[in-house]
């Protein structure tokens, strides 16, 4: 396929900006927490682009989206897609630049007057990032049916609110089944951001991702006693302040003793009451811990979770855990690997393969069909962050490698 063709890439920042505008925070960044206002807002502007161009837009009873643009024959469609929910300090590009880049996609087939022999489609899933409902992923393990409809849509958000209600709410609980089983999707492709700094640090414009490393989240509740911060001796304290002190730098210790891909973090962490001069009686917190392999993610668990235990005991502290997510690696498809790395070169790019190591709808969609993820460089390694930019040029360059292969897989 060497006719030369490719997307509009001014087009596609245009669009990326526009959508950049709903929920537009300080610092250029965007906060779209899933089902609120400002994702309905993000939705109904995407769901709009969509029904310009002549898809077939359908909306589930968990409010993912899907565009399709009719092939030749009426066989299982090759997708491309993403997320436009956000982090509450999140930037324009995560999860943007799948959907939008696959919309770009088939507006420059269009624009070619090119009908594909399977359809294209273009979907964006719901609460990706798992920041206001948990898990992260939940509209495509729905769509893949790893999720129980019923299970999500009872799920109780940071706020209290559930995803039932919250779609309802904005007007986006669908009338379509929730379901993409094996056979239903061809071939499902995602171009992303790489969200870290290896590409721009090394000199490579496209990243051919070989696969998404395990991910681990845990929330983990401390139980200890109020007590005067000047009269009670150190020796009689029940600090659930201290515990969580220890598990977190006892988290960072494993990760860098562990080595290789291994990654720990505590994201969130609150603590009652909360105030100068009171011993903290109460603390939640989350540990995220990541690894491409398996077997050294549950060891990295066992570490943790066993030094907690032990931390809690020691200051006479209550504990208890639950799991917030869990994921074991995903390898992508090899051929479609391969084939990212090839037509990145024969367009001209520097191309690298790389694990990712943040989580993806791609991931949850490989377990249905062959899956891979496409990334172009985040600059400074820079993302979940308004600072979050990703050049016009690198910007093309992964849209034409999407182009090039949704083609040769659509016929």
């Amino acid at each position: 396929m060497q006719d030369g063709l490719r997307i509009d890439g001014e087009r596609l920042c245009r669009r990326i900006a526009e959508l950049g505008q709903v929920g537009a925070i300080a610092g250029g960044g965007v906060a779209r927490l899933a089902l609120t206002d400002e994702d309905r807002a993000g939705r109904d502007l995407v769901v709009g682009w969509m029904r310009e161009m002549g898809l077939a837009v359908t909306v589930d009873a968990l409010g993912n989206v899907v565009g399709v643009r009719r092939g030749r024959e009426d066989l299982a469609p090759v997708m491309m897609g993403s997320h436009i929910d956000t982090v509450r300090t999140g930037g324009r590009y995560d999860g943007n630049l799948g959907v939008l880049g696959g919309l770009e996609v088939l507006a420059t087939l269009d624009d070619a007057g090119i009908v594909t022999r399977r359809p294209l489609a273009v979907a964006f899933f719901t609460n990706e990032e798992g920041s206001r409902f948990q898990p992260d992923m939940m509209g495509s393990l729905a769509f893949v049916g790893e999720l129980p409809l019923e299970k999500a849509l009872a799920t109780a958000g940071i706020d209290g609110a559930t995803v039932g209600a919250e779609l309802a709410r904005i007007g986006y609980a669908g009338p379509a089944p929730v379901g993409g089983k094996k056979g239903k999707v061809h071939a499902y492709v995602e171009l992303h951001v790489e969200q870290g700094p290896v590409l721009e640090a090394e000199g490579f414009t496209i990243g051919a991702v070989e696969g998404v490393q395990g991910i681990s989240w845990s929330e983990f509740t401390l139980t200890g006693q109020s007590n005067h911060a000047g009269t009670t001796p150190m020796r009689l304290r029940h600090d659930a302040g201290l515990v969580a002190a220890r598990i977190t730098t006892f988290a960072r210790q494993v990760a860098t003793e562990m080595g290789g891909h291994q990654v720990a973090t505590v994201g969130l962490l609150t603590q009652f009451p909360n105030l100068v001069n009171v011993v903290a009686n109460r603390v939640v917190m989350t540990v995220d811990l990541r690894n491409t392999d398996e077997t050294l993610l549950k060891e990295a668990e066992r570490r943790v979770f066993a030094f907690a235990e032990g931390a809690a005991k020691e200051e006479g502290v209550g504990l208890s855990r639950r799991t917030l997510a869990r994921f074991e690696p995903v390898a992508f498809d090899a051929a479609l690997v391969g084939r990212v790395e090839a037509i990145a070169r024969e367009l001209g790019h520097e191309v690298r393969r790389l694990p990712s190591g943040a989580g993806h709808d791609a991931q949850i969609l490989a377990s249905v069909c062959p899956a891979c993820m496409v990334f172009v460089p985040s600059a400074k390694g820079v993302s979940h962050n308004v600072e979050e930019y990703t050049s016009p040029s690198d910007i093309q360059a992964g849209g034409d490698v999407l182009l090039r292969l949704v083609r040769e897989l659509a016929g």
